[in-house]
């Protein structure tokens, strides 16, 4: 196959990054892993409401290869409170979704992610 984008065929991918492997005439990258948009629209409700309240202000994304991560910060030069973390290898044994706190503990993990985010923004309840 030709090194130079030049050499090749109209229509046909070329691959140039290392992630990137050929095959006949479609390219795949390697898989990452991502929320999906209600994944992030639950996510980003409880962030609003955090914000709003003043308790969180800042938040990063990581999509990697195995596991995608939405860390919450108070101020954006610390460590992050929370991380949330959507690993699909553990879906069916103890679940795919997981909240760890600053310290690295695991506060809770769950099949899912409404009910694991829970555990961030608890609703009062009138105990009788």
């Amino acid at each position: 196959m030709a090194d130079t984008p030049s050499q090749h065929r109209p229509g046909q991918v070329v691959a140039f990054g290392p992630g990137l492997r050929t095959g006949g005439t479609q390219a795949r990258a390697q898989a990452t892993v991502s929320f999906d948009r209600n994944e992030l629209t639950t996510i980003l409700n409880l962030y609003g409401r955090k914000v709003a309240n003043g308790e969180w202000r800042d938040y990063a994304m990581d999509f990697l290869r195995e596991r995608a991560l939405f860390s919450i910060y108070k101020r954006n030069s610390e460590r992050p409170l929370f991380v949330i973390e959507k690993n699909p290898r553990l879906r069916n044994r103890q679940g795919q979704y997981m909240v760890t706190n600053q310290d690295g503990r695991i506060v809770r993990r769950g099949h899912d992610l409404a009910t694991v985010l829970r555990v961030l923004d608890p609703q009062l309840e009138i105990v009788r």
